[in-house]
């Protein structure tokens, strides 16, 4: 019979801390709390891993504690809660996309930065036309001509 797996277990599966994953538990974003072996201590099946590593990618993906809590009371209210929770999750990603949006336009500031030092310094700075941009997210659109931004200082 599978015992389950101890919270310094799932501490090192999932990255948190063990005092992490209390607070999970204290503040009710478990879905259940995990069941205790016969010395009392915690006992997390593959469920609650499973659970814990989403929770992880919400919080990692800006998502306040109070909507993992809305989230998780959606998911143990049942199948009638699908139309809420896909609904939570469509607007939490367009949350997402704004900020990797916002991210772009940073890193094209920096970018630019960089270039323009390189080029004040007197370097060649041919990689400034060969930079990749950040992984996964395509083209980066040009900023709109604040030349204040590219000042040197």
């Amino acid at each position: 019979m599978d015992e389950g797996m101890t919270i310094a277990q799932v501490a090192q599966r999932t990255g948190l801390s063990a005092h992490t994953l209390r607070y999970y538990e204290r503040t009710g974003l478990m879905l259940e709390p995990p069941p205790r072996g016969g010395n009392g201590h915690r006992r997390y099946t593959e469920r609650d891993a499973e659970w814990i590593a989403l929770l992880t990618r919400l919080r990692a993906s800006g998502m306040p504690i109070a909507a993992m809590r809305r989230y998780a009371e959606l998911v143990r209210r049942g199948r009638d809660t699908y139309v809420a929770r896909k609904e939570m999750l469509e607007a939490h990603r367009a949350d997402v996309i704004a900020k990797i949006e916002q991210l772009r336009s940073d890193l094209e500031i920096v970018d630019q930065k960089i270039d323009l030092y390189a080029a004040k310094s007197g370097e060649k700075n041919e990689a400034a036309h060969t930079r990749p941009g950040p992984p996964h997210l395509g083209a980066r659109p040009w900023l709109h001509g604040d030349e204040r931004l590219l000042r040197p200082g």
